[in-house]
């Protein structure tokens, strides 16, 4: 019948995990050596925590499966908890199994004790301790099936004793991924059909709600003569093979987006919970429609909300629009958007000489040379705003990225997941000198692991964009210096392979 632990591995096994993100402790031995006789699942062993799961959000969001990660007691596991808030946020499934101290020790104050089921509870859907293998496998199954159905983190907290205790059962946890239908109301659907059609100047603010749901959303806007302002999120799944596209609005976005927002007599808001307040035009009426009906209104004063799936809420909603709208607020939205592009396009023009590459250009030349199914992922910083503007997206590549928990260092473990899930796609970081740095082991890990990771550092010295809040702010910057070493030779040593020295990017005067 085996030990609870090695229920607990063949269970995932059951439900299609493929690989556990961690760093190995005693406490973690029972879920370790089970894994070791498991020949479906892998251990992927990263250098850091906070990395494990970090790569099991990117895998969690790039397969929309449970990915999992793991932690030893007290430390171990509290290191996962950055990765999980930025697995929360962005909405993705992960079970993190979170080792406790020995069972009987628990309330003594005993070596390295923690309580993991108080520590997670905020960025989780689901935390509970296991403390008896009678509880196995229904906890597991209830654990999977929060994060799966709530989109979310799930926590087990196991005590290594009781991983090591015989199972109670042979029965196994199997999780369920259910894809329900989700619609408004025959009345909504009627009730928003009515403002839409009764509406005037009529713009669109897409987020990453709309996955999925490209062609349908460029329906409804051609319907409603409407241009197409995505949210960073939006950026992958509706920026591609768009005429109504104007970009983005917001502190990454540019001058188009946000005029195309100001201009609107009514906003239809599709699966975004974009936070900026002030960048919602404030005089028009806003609809939205959102699969999760605690989102809304919580961004902007509604007309109408409406709960449903955006694809399926967009098909019901377009035969009930009238034809034959006047276009001139979607062609003057377009031709602001062409005119802001060129703007753009004209930053990112080689350097002259001898000067450092602007990062601009080097952005739009990673993304001229990518993959047509890369997988960008840029750090938080300045990286984001490059890859926001000059990464272009075509329906197959992918951006992934800390984009709501907005933490530093995301980039490389993120890659870790994604590289792992997907071996022979095209990974590329967007690294800031300071993210890598952050998390500059995890260079072993690509080793280690064999993950063909491409890394561009955008080496400034400096903490470039909380640099650029200073100033936006009226303070003098202070503290944001980096004083790097090669970064070149860093990874070099590291086992990784490193362009000439000729080509190398080379940032501020940094090499």
């Amino acid at each position: 019948m085996g030990n609870v632990a090695q229920q607990i591995i063949d269970s995932l096994a059951a439900s299609g995990v493929q690989r556990i993100y961690g760093v190995p402790g005693d406490s973690l031995n029972g879920i370790t050596d089970a894994i070791r006789t498991n020949d479906s699942i892998t251990w992927s062993h990263v250098r850091h925590e906070e990395a494990a799961a970090f790569a099991a959000a990117a895998e969690a969001e790039l397969s929309g499966r449970l990915a999992v990660c793991a932690g030893s007691c007290g430390p171990g596991n509290m290191h996962l908890i950055n990765g999980l808030y930025d697995a929360a946020r962005t909405r993705v499934p992960v079970l993190a199994i979170a080792a406790q101290i020995p069972s009987d020790e628990i309330g003594s104050g005993y070596f390295q004790e923690t309580h993991p089921q108080e520590l997670f509870r905020e960025c989780s859907v689901y935390a509970e301790l296991v403390s008896d293998p009678a509880q196995m496998p229904r906890m597991l199954r209830t654990a999977m099936q929060a994060a799966i159905a709530r989109r979310g983190v799930a926590v087990l907290v196991i005590p290594g004793d009781v991983a090591l205790k015989d199972a109670d059962s042979s029965t196994l946890a199997a999780a369920f991924a259910p894809a329900p239908r989700v619609l408004p109301s025959e009345s909504e659907l009627r009730e928003l059909a009515g403002e839409l059609n009764a509406a005037g100047r009529v713009t669109i603010l897409a987020g990453a709600g709309a996955a999925g749901a490209h062609d349908e959303v460029i329906a409804l806007a051609d319907r409603l003569a409407a241009p197409i302002v995505h949210a960073l999120r939006g950026k992958e799944h509706l920026e591609w093979e768009n005429p109504f596209d104007v970009g983005m609005t917001g502190l990454l976005g540019f001058a188009s987006g946000y005029r195309a927002m100001e201009a609107a007599q009514t906003l239809l808001v599709l699966g975004s919970d974009f936070p900026y307040r002030q960048f919602y035009p404030e005089h028009a009426r806003v609809l939205q429609v959102d699969l999760r009906g605690e989102q809304l209104g919580r961004r902007a004063q509604l007309n109408l909300g409406v709960v449903g799936d955006v694809k399926e809420t967009a098909s019901a909603l377009l035969p009930l629009l009238r034809e034959g709208r006047d276009r001139g607020h979607l062609e003057d939205a377009t031709r602001h958007y062409a005119k802001t592009r060129r703007k753009l396009d004209e930053l990112a023009r080689p350097a002259k000489d001898g000067k450092p590459l602007h990062p601009q250009h080097v952005a739009a030349r990673i993304d001229a040379h990518a993959a047509e199914d890369a997988v960008f992922i840029p750090d938080v910083g300045s990286p984001v705003v490059y890859a926001a503007r000059y990464l272009t997206m075509n329906g197959r590549r992918s951006l992934l990225g800390s984009f709501i928990h907005g933490s530093m260092a995301n980039a490389l473990p993120h890659a870790i997941g994604a590289a792992s899930l997907n071996p022979g796609r095209q990974v590329v970081t967007l690294s800031g000198d300071g993210g890598l740095t952050m998390l500059l082991g995890e260079l072993f890990t690509l080793v280690q692991s064999k993950l063909p990771v491409k890394v561009v550092v955008f080496n400034n010295s400096s903490l470039n964009f909380v640099e650029l809040e200073m100033k936006a702010a009226g303070f003098v910057t202070f503290g944001t210096g980096l004083e790097n070493p090669d970064l070149a030779a860093v990874a070099r040593a590291a086992g990784l392979a490193v362009l000439p020295r000729q080509v190398r990017y080379v940032f501020g005067g940094a090499a």
